[in-house]
């Protein structure tokens, strides 16, 4: 198949992985973070540390728009459904996150209408099928997602659907990396960069990362060879001395990103003075919310929220995880109590959450990895 086959080819990942060997300095552990989710995914779908020399670790970031979302937002979004007259739509991948009164799935067995979406504009169609209801989008994810939040809410508006609403859980990715490398808790070399969310903002924003820091990061595509070359590019700037913003998935990202796209976030949101990431805590300007000029569509400003704050569960690591602290098999839960049938942490439930990727591509232990390449 055109355009997926070339970045699949195994003789070019081999010829890549002998020159990602040949730029390691003997002696020296290289760590890099891959900040999405679905970089994890392709990572461990297709055995890709299996190629890489042993003294190079991928570690993972938290760039699941799911999994940071904390407790206390889902147990809000619940009390938002719970209201007479009220539908609550949202992303397949929240129905099962579990808040500390369960999760969208138990709230809708237990008799509130929570209805699955696959966009915002969805959710505004069955606002204007149900004239007589309150319709609630949830809306989740980094920039990527955002844009499509504001062209609804700017479609709505347009329109006089005043039926329908927004509780909005937009976060940023540029405060959350920032968080991570002001961590004690991690030493990193590198990042492999975000895709999904750099097809919006461009790469200029990364700039920071290499000239505060002075640690490159790479822009990388979701196929196997985008990833192995952005770590051959990490190495190459590491062996040759420099920290720069690189841009592999030029295909798709383009530097300065998407300009309307940004446009329509800016005209329907703002920044947020502070918002509590799961596993990071409080970040400020980490998050958007809703503009003044947009205050009708505005769930929060509607409804009458507890603004709840709930701890995640003891035996939950979640928080090390998507800081890049733990492997997902490091924790004391995962694959026995934490499942995808019964998961206790975000990580487990989404389609880009780390355990779920290890869990469903088979890596449970190091011991099981090592001998998976014997």
């Amino acid at each position: 198949m055109r355009y997926v086959d070339e970045y699949r080819d195994a003789g070019k990942a081999r010829a890549l992985a002998a020159s990602i060997a040949s730029l390691c300095e003997p002696g020296r552990q290289y760590k890099f973070m891959e900040v999405c989710g679905g970089h994890t995914h392709t990572i461990y779908k297709h055995g890709l540390e299996d190629y890489l020399p042993e003294n190079v670790t991928l570690v993972h970031g938290p760039g699941c728009p799911v999994c940071v979302i904390p407790m206390g937002r889902v147990d809000d979004a619940i009390h938002i459904a719970s209201q007479p007259d009220v539908i609550m739509t949202s992303f397949g991948d929240m129905m099962r996150v579990p808040g500390g009164d369960g999760s969208f799935f138990d709230a809708k067995a237990a008799g509130a209408d929570i209805r699955m979406v696959y966009s915002p504009l969805d959710a505004l169609k069955i606002a204007k099928q149900n004239p007589g209801k309150r319709v609630v989008f949830m809306a989740i994810g980094f920039e990527t997602t955002a844009p499509s939040t504001a062209m609804t809410l700017m479609r709505a508006a347009a329109t006089g659907q005043d039926n329908f609403s927004v509780f909005g859980n937009h976060v940023t990715i540029i405060p959350a990396i920032k968080a991570i490398l002001d961590s004690p808790d991690l030493r990193l070399d590198g990042f492999i960069g975000p895709g999904h969310v750099s097809t919006v903002i461009g790469c200029r924003p990364y700039d920071f990362i290499a000239r505060e820091y002075g640690k490159p990061l790479v822009v990388a595509g979701f196929e196997p060879l985008d990833i192995l070359q952005s770590v051959h590019m990490l190495l190459t700037q590491l062996a040759e001395g420099r920290s720069e913003v690189e841009n592999q998935y030029g295909r798709v990202v383009p530097w300065d990103g998407n300009l309307k796209a940004l446009q329509v976030i800016n005209e329907t949101m703002e920044l947020r003075p502070y918002f509590e990431w799961r596993g990071l805590g409080f970040i400020s300007h980490s998050a958007l919310r809703l503009r003044d000029s947009f205050a009708a569509y505005d769930a929060e400003r509607i409804f009458q929220i507890p603004g709840s704050r709930v701890a995640d569960p003891k035996a939950c690591q979640c928080g090390e995880v998507l800081k890049g602290v733990l492997k997902p098999w490091e924790c004391k839960v995962f694959g026995t109590a934490c499942t995808p049938e019964t998961p206790i942490g975000t990580c487990m439930v989404s389609s880009e959450g780390a355990c779920a990727a290890y869990y469903n591509f088979g890596r449970f232990t190091r011991e099981r990895v090592r001998e998976a390449t014997r």
